[in-house]
């Protein structure tokens, strides 16, 4: 029997300026994330689709949780395969195309920074972002490729 996992949210459009969607520049695209016992997420829609700068849109939580979904499994791998790793970065980038078909993302690529502990753990972690690819439970969700650059450096005693 296949085990599942339920997630819930709440997402509450705040962006109604007092005559709602009675024109497409009539109201804004504000939204409010949350779920229980969480901090909100401010959100909107991309600039470029009306929406406000200063709050997250959709395409850049997207990129975030497929960061940090692959983080959380490269994290994993290193713990289970005698890789210590001791920083971590990354800044996705993603591509979405507009086609007569529509809009969606056709690619996405991560830029993990990593340090490891010692020289000799460096090869064994740039090797473990294939496995953690493959156990990222969002990239394994998404009908575009999810790539890695990354980069690995030994931790400089200081």
């Amino acid at each position: 029997m296949a085990k599942q996992y339920e997630y819930t949210a709440e997402i509450n459009w705040t962006g109604n300026r007092g005559t709602g969607t009675s024109d497409y520049r009539a109201y804004a695209r504000d939204v409010e994330v949350s779920a229980e016992g969480l901090p909100g997420i401010p959100g909107s829609a991309d600039p470029a689709f009306r929406g406000d700068p200063a709050r997250w849109n959709p395409e850049q939580l997207l990129l975030v949780s497929l960061a940090q979904c692959h983080l959380l499994s490269y994290l994993h791998q290193c713990a289970v395969n005698g890789v210590v790793v001791t920083a971590y970065a990354d800044r996705p980038a993603g591509t979405m195309t507009v086609t007569q078909e529509g809009v969606r993302f056709t690619s996405v690529v991560l830029h993990p920074r990593v340090e490891v502990a010692e020289p000799g753990m460096v090869e064994r972690a740039l090797s473990l972002h294939a496995a953690a690819n493959q156990g990222c439970f969002i990239a394994n969700s998404v009908n575009f490729p999810v790539r890695h650059e990354a980069e690995v450096t030994v931790t400089v005693a200081g």
